[in-house]
């Protein structure tokens, strides 16, 4: 049997992602909009209201628009969004984040897919602070360098371009500290205040990696890099796109030089402790386009529908 899936904003970046993983799978069966009615809400609510999964990749209002028209009590929607991240009535889309958190995506006909930034961050802090390795108040500062490909089309035409030329240093970005994933990282980190968020855009299309800093005499009276890469190997043990790389391990370096991509084209999280006896930086590296957005999704198919959720994704 095929299962209907159908995809609300196709033409963006993650929608196209999402066709790519989709269109190789021989269980899935797409519907399809014509292009002359992608406006046509008529039209999109029959389809959205006919699959068994429908995707939504579109803003934040748009998406709340298209969740209103969907009254079939069988189709899950799974939005890619940060319309609805932190709403309760939706079962927030990262099955690594707890133990129990498969059971709530498959029983859920609403799932909210994380944030790229925010899946890297929470994945290195949820742990943590569940160990009683780092308080919950601790004053946590998070940078995170992304490709491009995360500030969607225009963002890539912009790089892509005859300007391109002009955007090859690294470009802080949300200078503000109010960047959109900070909601999603304070609620589901489980942290009393969000983080100091410094994301970064590079030239480069895609990978991504979340770096967080701490000073070890701040943080639990158990607290040491042994003893969170402990934490980290206990709650990922049996996690199939999470790998704990050891405090010594160096093979990610290339001559003292951290590789943000070497995760991309997979739906792999990779987490690391780095530092000394004194400081620690640990750091998660995904594929923004991947893990960070249309892979994850798949993945939260998978599992809301019963299947092997490594089905269509490698690791």
């Amino acid at each position: 049997m095929a299962f209907k899936v159908y995809v609300d904003g196709q033409e963006g970046t993650t929608g196209l992602r999402l066709f790519e993983y989709l269109n190789a799978r021989s269980d899935i069966q797409l519907l399809r909009i014509d292009s002359d009615k992608r406006k046509d809400n008529a039209e999109r609510a029959r389809l959205l209201n006919a699959a068994d999964v429908a995707f939504l990749c579109l803003p934040d209002a748009a998406s709340r628009e298209a969740a209103a028209m969907v009254d079939n009590p069988d189709t899950c929607l799974i939005d890619a969004s940060t319309a609805f991240r932190t709403d309760p009535a939706w079962v927030y889309g990262l099955p690594e984040l707890a133990h129990d958190q498969r059971d709530a995506i498959r029983s859920s006909k609403r799932i909210a897919n994380v944030g790229c930034h925010a899946s890297a961050f929470i994945l290195l802090v949820r742990p943590l602070v569940d160990a009683g390795l780092l308080p919950a108040d601790y004053p946590l500062s998070a940078f995170s360098l992304t490709g491009y490909s995360g500030g969607g089309k225009s963002l890539i035409a912009a790089y892509e371009s005859d300007q391109a030329g002009q955007l090859q240093a690294p470009r802080p970005y949300a200078m503000n500290l109010a960047h959109k994933h900070l909601p999603e990282m304070q609620q589901h980190g489980r942290l009393a205040q969000p983080p100091v968020f410094s994301p970064v855009v590079g030239p480069f299309l895609k990978g991504l990696a979340v770096t967080v800093p701490l000073h070890i005499d701040r943080l639990g009276a158990n607290a040491s890099a042994e003893a969170l890469l402990a934490a980290y190997r206990e709650r990922y043990a049996d996690e199939p796109f999470v790998r704990v790389h050891a405090f010594d391990d160096m093979a990610n370096l290339d001559g003292g030089f951290f590789d943000i991509q070497a995760s991309n084209d997979t739906n792999r999280v990779d987490l690391f402790v780095f530092g000394n006896a004194e400081q620690l930086c640990l750091v998660s590296r995904l594929d923004n386009l991947g893990k960070g957005a249309a892979g994850s999704a798949v993945q939260n198919m998978n599992v809301h529908l019963g299947l092997d959720e490594t089905i269509g994704l490698d690791a």
